[in-house]
């Protein structure tokens, strides 16, 4: 461990990891250290469009092709059988002492156009992959190894393990999480935030699907089964959501993901009970919720955690950077902590492979990654407090689930545009990519239009009925003036509880009204590209991630590292 090496990575994580494997694919040394061992359990299973799209450009921009194993339900015969397959994104608003009302339901359904289903990642599996990838292309991992320090000089930086020699690199990214020794030793850790939760998770078994306990897929009128997704039980004060493994044909993992978020404010924390104790207690007050998990058992000891929130008023300096849960964490209600590590993977990766032609590794080199990340964070905050705020009333919660579905879409839009106008051309991506803010793509409109509807979910009085109808048609009129939302959107404004499961449709190819829009929406999110360059694309990438495809391009992959060895 004498060697000097370009990169010193603190964390194997899947944002570390994938950092560590691109760097050592384009040449870098590379060293990681983790101060556990794989496989491991961890959290933040629950995929979003925006997070596989985001691992489809890192694969495709970096040719790190394992990177987008995971991105699609398409990868699964050699991605794993352990994974869940996500079709939608499922929301149960309950009331305390009552059945849940087939009426307060929200599933927002993932397209399976171009690029297929989603995943729900069993994280113990893909992190072990992600980090073996990093292995397989060059980098050196020293598991079981803890950092106990790390020293900044001008010219280099020292990292010094708790057991071993030191080691020398150019520059050092803390991928640690809460615990990052870099956050700690400068003290930049931020907790002046909106967003309040706690939290006590685990993974179970003999957790059945919402409907066959309360009331069936016909009775609720919903494409799919809520157990074909990631569904999210809503209440007062806080939300508990159910990951299943095993919700489909081909599925070998009988586990569920379970973990119930409060916030400590109106639910304080019950010291005298154990987490499982907690946790049964408390869904009590919801019968649907209890019988779903009447049956059910930890397989693994609960973790119970206290506030989740924080942030870090630094991201990087002069030879170091804080990646992904290192730099910050809200709450996992929309599962949007994936994307944005793997947002700061592209940057970080793309900022360190300049710096070694230019030899710059000051933290004006590395701007753009502290904007960003901050920029992320503060999105994601006011998105879930208000969010919560939403949750103590079904009607406001109705019209500010819009917010979120909009600001998801016109994000996902942007990033596959990006990548559709520059498919040869890394650099324009990224001078794109650092232009988003986690929601809403970087549309301008966007930003003014959240704007005012977050200030009204921030001064409206939840308790008061009055109040919360003029916040209800406030919002509403906002959205409805709007000549660029969608109009499944709109329909769940007027009482529809789900998207429709085929997004296809002729009216999509209606100029000025169809899907790419007019005006300022047109050209910021489509810019010269027309309608039949649209088709094409998505033909392509139809064709790119069909099984017959990826499984030959696996089997070439294959062939290639045997011949190498």
């Amino acid at each position: 461990m004498n060697d000097h090496f370009d990169i010193a990575i603190i964390g194997s994580g899947m944002a570390g990891s994938a950092l560590a494997a691109i760097l050592a694919r384009h040449g870098q040394r590379v060293v990681v250290f983790e101060a556990k061992s794989h496989p491991r359990f961890a959290i933040g299973e629950s995929l979003i469009l925006e997070t596989s799209e985001m691992m489809r450009a890192l694969a495709h921009f970096y040719d790190v092709p394992e990177l987008a194993y995971f991105s699609t339900e398409n990868f699964l015969p050699f991605a794993g059988t352990t994974h869940g397959v996500k079709r939608h994104f499922g929301f149960l608003h309950h009331q305390a002492g009552r059945p849940h009302d087939p009426q307060h339901t929200l599933q927002a359904v993932i397209p399976q156009e171009p690029h297929g289903h989603e995943l729900h990642l069993y994280r113990q599996d893909t992190d072990y992959f992600m980090m073996t990838t990093a292995v397989a292309y060059g980098a050196t991992v020293y598991q079981n190894t803890a950092v106990q320090d790390i020293n900044l000089h001008d010219d280099h930086v020292t990292i010094i393990p708790t057991s071993g020699q030191a080691i020398t690199a150019n520059y050092v990214v803390d991928a640690g999480g809460f615990r990052s020794i870099l956050a700690q030793k400068f003290d930049v850790r931020d907790f002046n935030l909106q967003t309040h939760s706690r939290g006590m998770f685990t993974h179970m078994v003999n957790v059945p699907c919402y409907h066959q306990t309360s009331g069936s897929q016909a009775s609720y009128g919903l494409p799919f089964r809520m157990s074909e997704g990631t569904l999210h039980h809503l209440f007062a004060g806080g939300w508990l959501w159910v990951i299943p493994f095993d919700n489909h044909a081909a599925s070998t993992n009988p586990l569920c993901s379970v973990g119930l978020l409060l916030d400590p404010r109106q639910h304080p924390p019950q010291d005298d009970l154990t987490p499982e104790e907690e946790f049964f207690s408390f869904i009590q007050q919801f019968p649907s919720m209890a019988a779903q998990f009447a049956d059910a058992h930890a397989v693994r000891d609960w973790v119970r955690a206290g506030r989740l929130q924080y942030a870090s008023k630094q991201i990087v300096g002069d030879r170091w950077a804080l990646l992904g849960h290192a730099a910050g964490f809200i709450d996992p209600l929309y599962s949007k902590g994936l994307y944005s590590s793997l947002t700061a993977v592209f940057l970080l990766a793309h900022l360190l492979l300049k710096a070694k032609e230019t030899g710059d590794y000051s933290a004006a080199a590395f701007a753009d990654l502290e904007t960003v990340t901050h920029h992320f964070v503060c999105a994601a905050d006011r998105l879930v407090a208000n969010s919560y705020r939403a949750f103590q009333n079904h009607k406001l919660w109705s019209v500010y689930a819009v917010m979120w579905l909009l600001g998801a879409y016109t994000e996902l839009v942007k990033l596959n545009m990006m990548r559709a106008q520059t498919p040869d051309d890394r650099q324009a991506y990224y001078d794109q990519l650092v232009r988003l803010k986690l929601v809403g793509g970087g549309f301008a409109e966007f930003d003014t239009v959240a704007g005012r509807i977050d200030q009204i979910m921030e001064t409206v009085d939840v308790a008061d009925d009055t109040a919360v109808a003029a916040a209800v048609t406030d919002i509403n009129q906002i959205f409805r003036a709007l000549d660029w939302i969608a109009d499944p959107f709109i329909a769940l404004l007027d009482g529809k509880t789900h998207l429709p499961r085929n997004k296809i449709r002729l009216s999509l190819l209606k100029p000025g009204a169809g899907f790419m829009g007019k005006g300022a929406y047109k050209e910021h999110f489509f810019g010269r590209l027309t309608m039949r360059d649209l088709l094409v694309y998505g033909i392509r990438e139809k064709v790119r991630y069909a099984r017959p495809t990826l499984t030959r391009q696996h089997k070439a992959l294959y062939k290639k590292r045997v011949e190498m060895k």
